[in-house]
């Protein structure tokens, strides 16, 4: 999870992609805004689902341009395949 925030934070599309579960991966990344800058992120929870799932539920605050700090909250579903952990999808608060 925190891999994924330092990925979208540095640009590093093809690491999202190959983070993003098979079943649920889109072909390209949806557009993100111009001048779009992290801020930081804060895990809320984590929980194990099974031995191969988890949700980790978070707010990541950003800021578009030199507008005001915005807010995301998350909970996003992992699945473990093959030793490795894979987004799968999740649902904004």
């Amino acid at each position: 999870m925190r891999s994924r925030y330092s990925a979208y934070a540095l640009g590093l599309g093809d690491y999202l992609l190959a983070s993003w579960h098979p079943q649920t991966r889109p072909a390209q990344l949806p557009a993100e805004a111009p001048g779009t800058r992290w801020l930081g992120l804060r895990v809320l929870a984590q929980r194990a689902l099974a031995e191969d799932a988890a949700e980790v539920e978070f707010i990541a605050r950003y800021r578009v341009g030199g507008g005001s700090a915005q807010r995301l909250q998350e909970r996003s579903r992992f699945e473990r395949i093959e030793g490795r952990w894979y987004y799968r999808d999740g649902q904004w608060s």
